[in-house]
């Protein structure tokens, strides 16, 4: 996919990190019933890896 336009670019890399944190929250969700880890560890990976993609994405964005 060829992709010129700067505002064809955020809503793809947009798409793609929404995508991306439903996999992810569906892994932690799977992970708490699957192994019981405590619900404030699951929150801490979420809001890591949250932090993670907005200091990744940001420079790109702009």
């Amino acid at each position: 996919m060829i992709v010129y336009d700067t505002f064809e670019i955020s809503y793809v890399m947009l798409a793609f990190a929404a995508l991306g944190a439903i996999v992810i929250g569906a892994l932690l969700s799977a992970m708490h019933v699957g192994r019981r880890y405590h619900p404030n560890l699951i929150g801490a990976l979420i809001g890591a890896l949250l932090c993670f993609l907005l200091l990744e994405a940001l420079p790109a964005l702009t």
